[in-house]
């Protein structure tokens, strides 16, 4: 019995303790989880800005650093450091790439250009870059846009799908005629894996989901959502029927 008490006497004096690390640890656990959530919100913001403005000081300090490097007498008198009007550079760049847009319009100028990309395109050695540049700015900005047909394509197992975009629907001059080519890429990288499948091996997503929206939610991990703004209701219970059918009745 005078055990018991004595318990209960140890209880009662630590009881102070008790409650004021629990209240500790309660203070502790808001303020990590507040924490936490300012770092989700301020972490994309701060990631944003960081990227545009290092991308802006880039081009803005291009032009300043090309005229020092061509002309370093005229600039040595002020150690090589041109005047700089912010802003200045980014302005000129943009106009500088909207007047090449605009001559590479004309007639004469694109038979000069034709002439100097095949020259280009034949240069050992040189035309692996300007090649492989050339062809995915062109496949995400030019005339041969490749990446704006989003589709799910089988290439591990069964009922397994990869969100990929279809650069090429004909592989005849690899001797594969059913086949089609699709570009998978990785999520959080620029990179990605290239995929020969056959044409039974694709589905087509729904109506009024964007290669944007494909490629961002892709990219993202699946951490992003799908928006089907141009979809009604019917259509998106067709098309989730459609998704679910068997591949081999399916047809690009």
């Amino acid at each position: 019995m005078a055990k018991l008490f004595e318990i209960w006497a140890l209880i009662l004096v630590q009881m102070p303790n008790i409650r004021r690390q629990f209240i500790k640890q309660k203070i502790l656990t808001a303020l990590a989880q507040r924490f936490f959530q300012g770092v989700i919100v301020l972490a994309p913001i701060g990631v944003t800005i960081w990227v545009v403005v290092s991308l802006f000081n880039w081009v803005d300090n291009f032009l300043p650093n090309l005229l020092n490097f061509i002309f370093p007498q005229q600039f040595a008198s002020v150690n090589g450091q041109i005047p700089k009007v912010t802003g200045l550079g980014f302005l000129v760049a943009i106009v500088l790439v909207l007047v090449v847009g605009w001559l590479s319009s004309l007639f004469f100028v694109e038979r000069l250009m034709s002439i100097f990309d095949k020259i280009l395109e034949k240069t050992p050695g040189v035309k692996i870059i300007y090649s492989s540049v050339k062809d995915f700015l062109e496949a995400f900005a030019g005339n041969k846009k490749k990446f704006d047909e989003p589709v799910l394509v089988n290439v591990d197992s069964t009922d397994v799908w990869r969100i990929g975009f279809i650069t090429q629907k004909n592989t005849a001059h690899f001797g594969m005629d059913q086949f089609v080519t699709v570009y998978v890429p990785h999520s959080y990288a620029i990179s990605g894996i290239t995929y020969i499948v056959p044409a039974t091996r694709i589905k087509k997503f729904p109506k009024g989901v964007s290669a944007a929206e494909a490629m961002k939610y892709v990219v993202s991990g699946g951490v992003t959502t799908v928006d089907e703004e141009e979809v009604d209701a019917k259509a998106s219970t067709d098309a989730g029927v459609k998704l679910s059918s068997d591949t081999n009745n399916t047809n690009i």
